[in-house]
């Protein structure tokens, strides 16, 4: 199987909720600005993921209208952030599917065909079918990007990691509101030579996929 077509990009939660500060993590006083700086990253991986033929998978973290989805102890935390989920907000009702906080932000909206995976956890495979995209398509390998580092990153990542799949976490591709938070989750993963994968740069990533095919000219961003 050629290394295109067992290699998946993971572009996690970059939801108007979290990257928009009139969103969800604005309304719970997190740092939009610090959320938004691996957007660029980002979209180079994507388009060179899109030019490599790579599967790019997209997730959204948010609830049914009705909030059966949502569990009691998670809508207490989110209320004790200052954002109960469900509660009104000026892109719609924060976390709730179908309304204009829950979408990709404008700059990483999927391309037809993308697949988008609305989750109502923090990790990606928790009551979805991401691993049966993944499986079904022959992807071994997992490149994780998006927000944030420390909670919805990791527990994908480590929900990917005990199913066997070989992980590297793009360390500016994500990020955290809290700077320090980012920087120990990225030390978490490289723990005991690396317990949850790799932690790479971007330009690791570039430089890899650069190789996928004899001839093909470098990602580089220029």
């Amino acid at each position: 199987m050629s290394p295109e077509t067992d290699t998946a990009l993971l572009i996690i939660d970059m939801q108007r909720d979290f990257c928009d500060p009139r969103g969800y993590a604005g309304q719970a006083g997190m740092d939009i600005a610090v959320l938004r700086r691996p957007i660029p990253v980002i979209r180079m991986l994507r388009d060179a993921a899109r030019g490599l033929g790579i599967l790019v998978i997209y997730t959204r973290e948010g609830h049914r209208a009705d909030g059966s989805d949502c569990h009691p102890e998670k809508l207490r935390r989110s209320q004790n952030a200052g954002a109960r989920i469900g509660s009104s907000g000026p892109l719609g009702r924060l976390l709730i599917r179908g309304e204009t906080g829950h979408d990709m932000i404008d700059e990483l909206q999927p391309a037809p065909g993308e697949p988008v995976v609305d989750k109502p956890g923090y990790g990606a495979f928790y009551q979805t079918d991401l691993e049966l995209l993944l499986r079904s398509r022959g992807v071994r390998q997992l490149v994780l990007t998006g927000v944030t580092t420390d909670v919805c990153v990791h527990s994908t990542l480590r929900e990917a990691v005990d199913r066997g799949f070989a992980c590297s976490t793009v360390a500016d591709g994500c990020a955290a509101a809290d700077p320090q938070l980012h920087a120990a989750a990225l030390r978490m993963i490289d723990g005991e030579g690396g317990i949850f994968g790799r932690v790479v740069d971007s330009a690791t990533i570039q430089h890899e996929w650069a190789a996928l095919r004899p001839g093909k000219p470098s990602l580089a961003a220029p």
